[in-house]
C-alpha cells in the first residue's frame, strides 16, 4: 500500500511538473530529503524516483525556459568554487577510484541545487519549498515523538533506511533544523492557506497542527538519545528564544518543558547525556578525537587532504594517533578538512557564513516595512536552523547532506525576489512601496498579505 501511495504522489507531482520545473524540483526535494520510497518494501524501494525527477525537471526546463533564471549571490559563487576544488581533490586522493564514485554523488546533489534554486521565483513557491521540508523531515518527527511516548523513551529513534539521516544522530540534527522552518509558516499561515493544497484548512488548526508537530519533533529529537542533537536543541533554543519578539512566552515554556523532558526520559537516557562532561572515559566520544586528530594531520601533511575517502585502515595507519580505531570524521569540519584540506574548510565556512550574512541582510532589508514582514520573519528563522545545523554538524559526517544546503537556496531565492520587489515599488530599501509598481500577482496588503 505505501509503495502505491509514494508512486501515486511522484506521478500526480511529475504531471504537474511537465507544466512547469517548479514542481519537478519540488519533487527532487521530496525523494532526496524524505526517501519516502524507503518506507515500504515493495517494488517502489528500489525504484529510481531521484533519477526520474531529474529528468523531468530537466524536460521541463527546456520546455518552460522563461520559468527559469540563473541564480546569483555569494554563497552559489562560493559552492561553485567549492565544487571546482573538490575536483582537484578528488583527483589527487589517496583512494581515487571510491573518491571520484562519492564526488559524482556530491556533485549531482550541487547541480540540482542550483536548479532548484533557478526555478524557485516567488512567494508563492519560497512558501512551498518550505513546505515540502517540513513535511519530508516533519513525518519522523511526529512518527518519532509518538515512538519516544509510547517507549518512555527507553528505545532511540531512528530515521529512514539507507538514507544520510538513517543514524540516531543524523535524524536528530534534520529534526532541530527542521523546528524553526515548522515555526515560520505558523507566522505565514494566512498566505500558506491561500495555497490550493490548502484553501479549506482553517487557520487556528493549521497552527495547532504546526505546534504538535513541534513539539513531538522536539520530543523525536531528545529519543534519539543523541548528544550532539541535545547540544544543537539547547543553541538553537536559546536562538529562537533570542530572536523571537514574544520572549517571556517562549522563555516560559522552555522553562517548564525542560524539566519535563528530563523527568519523562528514562536513567539511561540521562546517564548518557551526562557522559558529554566525562568525554574521557566515553569510548565514542575518544573515537571521534581520534579521527579529528587524523584531518588535522592530514590536512597539515596534504593542502589537497586525502579526498572523499578517509575512514580507511590505509590512512588510519598513515595519520591517526590510534591507528586501529576507525570511524567517519563525526564533524562536518573535520570532515571537510580532512578530504579536502585547510582551503576546502575554509571555502565551507565561508558558504555557510554567506548564507547566514544572506539571512541577516533580508532582516535588514525587511526592518520596518509590513509589505516585507515576511522576509523578516523567514531571515530571522532562517538563523535559528542554520545555528541548529552548525552546531549539530560539529558532530556529524553530514557535510553533503543536502536538506541544509536548499535553506541557501530558499535565502538566495528571497533575496533576489527582495530586490526586485523594492525595484519595482521604486523608492529604494526604506518606507512602503508605491502600490501601483506592485506587480498584479503579488500585490500587498498594510498587513502584509499577498491580494
Amino acid at each position: 500500500m505505501r509503495d502505491v501511495l509514494v508512486l501515486l504522489l511522484f506521478s500526480y507531482g511529475a504531471i504537474k511538473a511537465l507544466k512547469n520545473p517548479y514542481y519537478g524540483a519540488l519533487l527532487w526535494v521530496w525523494i532526496g530529503v524524505m526517501n519516502p520510497h524507503r518506507l515500504g518494501w515493495g517494488f517502489a524501494y528500489t525504484m529510481p524516483f531521484a533519477l526520474a525527477s531529474v529528468a523531468i525537471t530537466a524536460v521541463s526546463m527546456f520546455a518552460h525556459s522563461k520559468e527559469v533564471r540563473w541564480p546569483s549571490g555569494g554563497p552559489v559563487v562560493v559552492l561553485i568554487l567549492m565544487v571546482i576544488w573538490m575536483g582537484l581533490t578528488t583527483a589527487l586522493a589517496i583512494h581515487s577510484a571510491e573518491s571520484l564514485t562519492v564526488y559524482i554523488d556530491v556533485l549531482k546533489v550541487m547541480l540540482m541545487l542550483v536548479v532548484t534554486a533557478s526555478v524557485v521565483r516567488t512567494r508563492e513557491q519560497i512558501l512551498g519549498l518550505i513546505g515540502v521540508l517540513v513535511i519530508s523531515i516533519g513525518y519522523f518527527g511526529a512518527k518519532g515523538g509518538i515512538f519516544t511516548l509510547t517507549t518512555g523513551g527507553s528505545q532511540r529513534v531512528w530515521g529512514p533506511a539507507e538514507s544520510p539521516i538513517e543514524g540516531n544522530n543524523e535524524l536528530a540534527v534534520a529534526l532541530i533544523v527542521m523546528i524553526p522552518l515548522a515555526y515560520y509558516l505558523t507566522l505565514q499561515a494566512d498566505t500558506a492557506l491561500r495555497l490550493p493544497v490548502l484553501k479549506k484548512l482553517r487557520k487556528v488548526w493549521f497552527n495547532r497542527g504546526l505546534y504538535v508537530l513541534m513539539g513531538l519533533t522536539a520530543l523525536s529529537a531528545v529519543g534519539s538519545q543523541s548528544r550532539g542533537a541535545l547540544l544543537a536543541i539547547s543553541a538553537m533554543s536559546a536562538m529562537l528564544w533570542w530572536r523571537s519578539k514574544s520572549k517571556l512566552a517562549i522563555g516560559l515554556a522552555l522553562l517548564v518543558m525542560a524539566p519535563a523532558v528530563f523527568m519523562f526520559m528514562p536513567e539511561e537516557w540521562t546517564s548518557r547525556m551526562n557522559t558529554i562532561k566525562t568525554y574521557e572515559e566515553d569510548k565514542s566520544a575518544m573515537g571521534r578525537i581520534n579521527a579529528w586528530t587524523m584531518a588535522i594531520n592530514i590536512a597539515n601533511s596534504r593542502p589537497v587532504g586525502a579526498g572523499f575517502v578517509t575512514d580507511t585502515p590505509f590512512i588510519y595507519q598513515m595519520y591517526a594517533p590510534d591507528p586501529d580505531f576507525v570511524i567517519v570524521a563525526h564533524s562536518v569540519y573535520f570532515q571537510i578538512l580532512g578530504q579536502h584540506g585547510y582551503i576546502g574548510l575554509l571555502l565551507y565556512l565561508l558558504f555557510w557564513f554567506l548564507t547566514y550574512r544572506t539571512a541577516g541582510r533580508l532582516e535588514s532589508l525587511a526592518k520596518g516595512r509590513a509589505d516585507l514582514e515576511w522576509v523578516q520573519q523567514l531571515g530571522a528563522m532562517f538563523k535559528v536552523s542554520l545555528i541548529g545545523f552548525a552546531v549539530g554538524g560539529a558532530f556529524l559526517s553530514l557535510a553533503y547532506w543536502d536538506m541544509p544546503y536548499y535553506l541557501m537556496v530558499i535565502l538566495v531565492a528571497t533575496d533576489l525576489w527582495v530586490r526586485q520587489h523594492l525595484a519595482e515599488a521604486g523608492n529604494g530599501s526604506t518606507g512602503q512601496p508605491a502600490e501601483q509598481n506592485v506587480p498584479r500577482n503579488m500585490r500587498v496588503t498594510g498587513s502584509g498579505m499577498i491580494q
